[in-house]
């Protein structure tokens, strides 16, 4: 799934290549992705687009005040052509949800690989009217996202660490990749309750979440669309790597699976050496 630093990327290389060029038309093969109706998508044909932005994983495209929002979900993605066919895509044939086509002959597809059709695309008048945006906490690297306000956060959740950090209401932005990630680098169990972190560990995971959201999104920043998938990969320690070394400390990364997606730590590093069970077990192996 794209998390914050791949659409932060993309809303970076889209302010590229889009902002000041007009919306020729927008196709919608699967027109399930659309989500709202009014304005029609229709309404984006001849405006300009202005503006590129990003909230939460939520991509914003602001064209002369309307707004194209798209959360790509876990199998969508954004592929950039420098020249779109001029026949519209046949409904309900192959991965492509919607095509928006801009002035000049470019634009881009979003695509979702498959069975699973969770992209959302919402044309609105204001970005709060898309239910997801609405619901969103504090961005994960707002400046005003201190330690002590992330304490207050996670007391406030009482779950999980892991699901805290991926709750989009509590912290906008990280998903399930970058929060193995974050869980790693602060040498925290996933299944440590929330709101029970020492100081020393609130601001170890404080640091882990800035300094590895920040790393991942220098790294993307200027990548090209259809690179940003293997970049992402490169940058993973932990996080869909199990069975292979830990690069900190040697040990095994090891798999919790859940029923549609996993997550993975070092038992050395995270654990105190200790195996997790099957999360929905909720307790460790003796």
């Amino acid at each position: 799934m794209p998390e914050l630093p791949e659409v932060e990327a993309l809303a970076s290389f889209l302010r590229d290549r889009a902002v000041g060029h007009a919306v020729a038309r927008v196709d919608t093969p699967a027109i399930s992705a659309l989500k709202t109706f009014d304005p029609p998508v229709s309404a984006l044909a001849g405006l300009e687009v202005t503006a590129v932005g990003r909230y939460g994983k939520f991509l914003d495209l602001d064209v002369s005040g309307v707004h194209l929002v798209v959360h790509l979900a876990r199998a969508g993605w954004l592929h950039w052509r420098d020249t779109l066919p001029a026949a519209p895509p046949k409904p309900g044939r192959g991965p492509i949800a919607l095509r928006l086509h801009l002035d000049g002959g470019g634009g881009f597809d979003l695509t979702e690989q498959g069975t699973q059709k969770k992209l959302a695309a919402y044309v609105v008048r204001t970005v709060t009217d898309v239910p997801g945006i609405a619901r969103l906490g504090v961005d994960a690297l707002d400046p005003a996202l201190t330690a002590d306000r992330l304490g207050e956060l996670l007391k406030a959740h009482g779950g999980q660490l892991k699901g805290a950090l991926t709750d989009q209401a509590t912290i906008a932005g990280i998903g399930n990749a970058y929060s193995d990630e974050i869980l790693h680098t602060a040498k925290l169990s996933p299944f440590k309750p929330a709101g029970r972190l020492a100081e020393g560990e609130l601001s170890r995971l404080h640091a882990a979440m800035v300094t590895t959201l920040r790393d991942a999104v220098d790294r993307s920043i200027g990548q090209q669309a259809a690179t940003l998938k293997s970049e992402k990969r490169s940058g993973l320690r932990v996080h869909a790597r199990a069975g292979l070394p830990c690069p900190v400390c040697g040990d095994t990364v090891r798999e919790v699976s859940f029923a549609d997606r996993s997550l993975q730590y070092c038992a050395t590093c995270q654990t105190n050496g200790q195996i997790l069970a099957d999360r929905r077990l909720s307790k460790l192996l003796k």
